[in-house]
This record gives C-alpha cells, sequence and structure tokens, in this order.
C-alpha cells in the first residue's frame, strides 16, 4: 500500500513513474503534468513537490487502458507493436523530417520498419535490401525519400504539388552549410536593420510586458489549468471577461505605436491573412532570398521562409491548423490558458527556424548514405518516369533503367480529407507557383460522394498501372490507408495486383484535436 501522506520531488517523481511504466518519464515530463494541471503542485520550502497517489492515479487512468480499449473497438488484429509509441514526437519528427509542417504524412519509424531487413513476429520477411530503388507517387513532404537514403537505397518521389516537390527534395539535397549560414547571418542581419527603423519591435515589448503583467494576475500557472480541470471555472464567460478587460491596454499601445493591423487589401492568401508589417517583412526577406546565387542555398532558404511566415499567419494558436477567420486583436487562448496576442513581426520565427533547419540538416548529414533521391514533379498517373527522371539527374536515371524499381511505399491521399494544395496558400502565394488543385486525388473540396469515391478508385488504380512499367518482376507494393469505405481490394484487382496480406496498426500519434481509436491499414500488394 501506499500512504496517502507519500509526497515526491519533481526528481524523485521522474524515477518512480519510470520504473511503474517501463519507460523513461523525464524530470521535463513531470513538469509538463504539473503546468498543464495533470497533477497539482504542492510547495514546501520553495520546492516543487507533488503526491505520489496524485501521480499513481494519473498513469493508472491511462496506461495500458488506451491498447485494450482500443482492441475491443477496432478488433483484436490490431498490431500494437506498430503503433511505435515508445517513440517520442522529437523521434517521429527526427532530423529533416521537420524542414517544414506538412499535414499528413506518416512517422519515419513506419516507412523503415517495412524497408528495412529485420524481421520479426510479424513481419516474417524480407522485402527490400539496400542498393534497391524504391518510389513513392504521392511523395507529399518526402518521408519515404528520407528513410531510403538513411537505409542506403535510392528512392524516386512523384508529386503533383511544385511546393511537396520543393519541401522534398531540400530535405535530401546536400547543402554548403558554410554558404547557408553566411546567407542566414547576412539576411538576420538585414532584417534587424529593416525592422530598427520601425517601431514594431518596441511596441510587441511592451505589448508582451502588458500581458506578462495580466496573465501573472488573472492567469497563474499552474494553478488556472489545475482548477479549470477541476471545474472550479467557467472557460468561456471567464477568459471572454479578461479577454475584453484587456482590450483597451492592447488598443491604446496599437495607437501610440501607429501599428497597422490590416492591409489595404484582401484580394490573395498573403493579403488576408498578415498584418501590413510582416507583409513588408516577408516581401523584405524575399527579395533578399531571391537575390542568392547558391541555387541549393536559395531553394532551403525559401522553405525557411515559408516555414515562417506559417507560424506568422493572423490567427488564434487553437486554429493554426484549420484557418477560420483573421486575428487582428488579443484574444483568450484556450490552448494556452491565456490572453495570447496576435504576431507583428517575422524575426523572432526566421530566427528559431533557421538555426533548427542548420541543425537538422547537420543531423541528418551525418547519418545520409551515398545514394539517390529526386522527386520529380507530375501526376503519377501518367508521367514518364524514365524520361523526367533524366532531365534532372542522368546518373539516377542510368541506375533506374539497369536496376528498375524493386517496389513502392506510399501513403496516398485519403478520399475527401485534405486539399493539399490549399494548405500551403501562403507558399503559393509567395512564390507564385502554379497550383495544380483539379489534378489531386481525392481532394477535401470534390466530397464523399459515390462519384468522388468512384474517381478516386479509378485515380490510385491509374498511378499503379502506370506505375508497374517501371517495377521488377515479383515487386513489393505497400499502400497506407484508412480503409474505411473497402476500396483498396478493388483498387488492387483494377491494377492487376493482388492483395497479399494487411497490417492494421493503431495510430496513436495524431495532431487533430480528435484523440479517439483510429487505425490504417498497410496494404501489401503483389504481381498478380
Amino acid at each position: 500500500m501506499i500512504s496517502s501522506d507519500e509526497i515526491l520531488s519533481i526528481k524523485e517523481a521522474s524515477k518512480w513513474a519510470t520504473n511503474y511504466t517501463g519507460k523513461t518519464v523525464t524530470i521535463s515530463n513531470i513538469s509538463y503534468l504539473i503546468q498543464y494541471g495533470r497533477i497539482k503542485k504542492i510547495c514546501d520550502n520553495g520546492l516543487t513537490q507533488i503526491s505520489k497517489n496524485d501521480l499513481l492515479h494519473y498513469y493508472k487512468s491511462y496506461n495500458g487502458q488506451r491498447e485494450i480499449s482500443w482492441k475491443d473497438k477496432l478488433g483484436g488484429d490490431l498490431n500494437w507493436a506498430l503503433s511505435f509509441e515508445q517513440y517520442k514526437e522529437a523521434e517521429t519528427t527526427k532530423h529533416v523530417h521537420r524542414l517544414h509542417p506538412y499535414k499528413g504524412k506518416f512517422i519515419p519509424q513506419l516507412v523503415e520498419y517495412f524497408l528495412d531487413e529485420h524481421t520479426d513476429d510479424f513481419k516474417k520477411e524480407t522485402y527490400f535490401k539496400k542498393d534497391d530503388i524504391i518510389l513513392d507517387p504521392f511523395s507529399g513532404s518526402g518521408t519515404t525519400m528520407v528513410q531510403a537514403n538513411e537505409l542506403g537505397m535510392h528512392c524516386v518521389g512523384i508529386d503533383i504539388s511544385a511546393f511537396n516537390v520543393l519541401i522534398s527534395n531540400c530535405k535530401v539535397t546536400r547543402y554548403n552549410l558554410a554558404d547557408l549560414f553566411t546567407e542566414i547571418n547576412n539576411i538576420t542581419k538585414s532584417l534587424k536593420e529593416f525592422l530598427y527603423k520601425s517601431h514594431t519591435l518596441e511596441f510587441e515589448e511592451r505589448l508582451l510586458k502588458e500581458l506578462n503583467r495580466f496573465n501573472n494576475e488573472y492567469f497563474p500557472v499552474p494553478e488556472y489549468k489545475y482548477n479549470l480541470r477541476q471545474g472550479k471555472i467557467d472557460e468561456v464567460n471567464y477568459g471572454t471577461e479578461k479577454e475584453k478587460e484587456f482590450l483597451p491596454i492592447y488598443n491604446k499601445l496599437v495607437n501610440q505605436y501607429n501599428i497597422k493591423i490590416r492591409q489595404d487589401k484582401t484580394n490573395s492568401f498573403l493579403d488576408k491573412w498578415y498584418s501590413k508589417n510582416i507583409r513588408e517583412e516577408i516581401e523584405f526577406v524575399f527579395n533578399k532570398i531571391k537575390k542568392i546565387k547558391n541555387i541549393d542555398t536559395k531553394k532551403i532558404m525559401s522553405v525557411i521562409l515559408s516555414r515562417t511566415i506559417r507560424s506568422c499567419r493572423a490567427t488564434t494558436h487553437a486554429d493554426l491548423a484549420t484557418l477560420l477567420e483573421p486575428i487582428t486583436s488579443t484574444y483568450y487562448c484556450s490552448k494556452h490558458g491565456k490572453i495570447c496576442k496576435p504576431i507583428f513581426s517575422i524575426l523572432k520565427w526566421w530566427k528559431t527556424y533557421t538555426q533548427d533547419t542548420l541543425k537538422r540538416i547537420t543531423q541528418f548529414d551525418k547519418l545520409r548514405t551515398q545514394t539517390f533521391q529526386f522527386c520529380l514533379t507530375g501526376d503519377s498517373r501518367n508521367i514518364d518516369i524514365s524520361t523526367e527522371l533524366r532531365k534532372k539527374n542522368s546518373k539516377f536515371s542510368d541506375l533506374l533503367e539497369k536496376k528498375k524499381i524493386s517496389g513502392i511505399f506510399s501513403f496516398p491521399p485519403y478520399v475527401g480529407l485534405i486539399d493539399y494544395h490549399e494548405q500551403h496558400a501562403y507558399a503559393y502565394d509567395l512564390f507564385g507557383f502554379e497550383r495544380k488543385d483539379e489534378l489531386e486525388i481525392g481532394p477535401l473540396f470534390k466530397g464523399l460522394s459515390k462519384e468522388a469515391k468512384q474517381s478516386y478508385t479509378q485515380d490510385i488504380s491509374d498511378v499503379l498501372i502506370n506505375c508497374k512499367k517501371y517495377l521488377v518482376r515479383n515487386y513489393n507494393v505497400f499502400l497506407v490507408a484508412n480503409d474505411k469505405y473497402n476500396i483498396y481490394p478493388i483498387i488492387a484487382e483494377n491494377a492487376g495486383m493482388r492483395l497479399v496480406n494487411q497490417f492494421k496498426r493503431p495510430v496513436i500519434n495524431r495532431t487533430e484535436k480528435n484523440k479517439g481509436a483510429y487505425s490504417e491499414i498497410i496494404f501489401h500488394l503483389k504481381e498478380k
């Protein structure tokens, strides 16, 4: 029995939780539980402590229960080993995988599991080996390409989106780091000088001081969130009340520093979702990037700018994934449990992402192999892979014609779920890429009608039929999908392939707000 008065320091709680769960629970993990009101903080002589019973109750309410309940809901054939729950977010978004946000991508561990040469009780044979060529006809943000590189395999990617192709190829490019470092420093210095002439940073510094004072008084950490969880505070009414209370302070500072919140027009995405100050900074940096001579450096700097401006859209923190309406004033933020503000300068995010990108590229350089990877811009239903690859990389094209492609590992778009061009509308606006929304397969804007599903089925079938021309005999094709409409057996039949296995996995690390039981299937197809 555990006595009710047993108290632990954060360090002691970390050790106890590690032993109890059988997984590493860090001091930071415990601090997170306290900060977000999962467990209550006890203060003694200035030291933060917690109740062991409180910690035990938290882990008992969750640990081990999810697997049991999910199998009840999704079926006993759910393979929990493929949940990869042992990996922290930093591992599922390792090195270049997080160079730019992207909806609808799979984790690298899933790709690695099926591409590498290991076998286990679940994966009973090896499907690919080093120096094989892998094809991903729905490349997205390039996860398969990156993992193929790590494993010593070659990979051809294809995507209809010009921006997706830019991201994918930037992830596998080998850079002149000295040149990249120099260009980053030059542009950052120029941006600071540009901002020095305005009052933006001074305004934001004053606003942050006022927000800190106000939030410390009315939204103290961690007491406020703990009280929310205990039902002692009506979040909607209290948040709205304090939001209105702070608004006059905000408006006074905006007028004092002559900050222009809105642009004069709202014709484009950049016009609608960015303040005038930020729009001017974006154009300033982009004009500097255009002058960079090294093409590889120019491309990765463009990706950094795109990542930066995505974080600077005029939206609330809770609506980053799905934009609702532009936000032009301070607001109560349910995500952070306090009054938050719009962003008024890109400088902070630009500095953060330039340094993060350098770090991630350097990390990947230590792991990369001397293999070929390239993503082609095109429609996988009819692209001539050999011809298009020869235009970009003749040596890789020669290898492909000699060896042919060993198989496919891909995450096709789900029917009626995501508009893939629209999620990066800001980048298309800024870079002037041609949008080909009408050529997307299964986009959200086409819906879930019977016709949309039939079109999706035919489109994915056509992709496989086209890609088969470049595959070796006895190829292996792996397609990851949540096939709730039972479409993929029909697709396999249409493509002249046989469905030899299905691997059902729980998807537990989802970014969406809905954290309910959810699974996807890895369909294994072979030659008929």
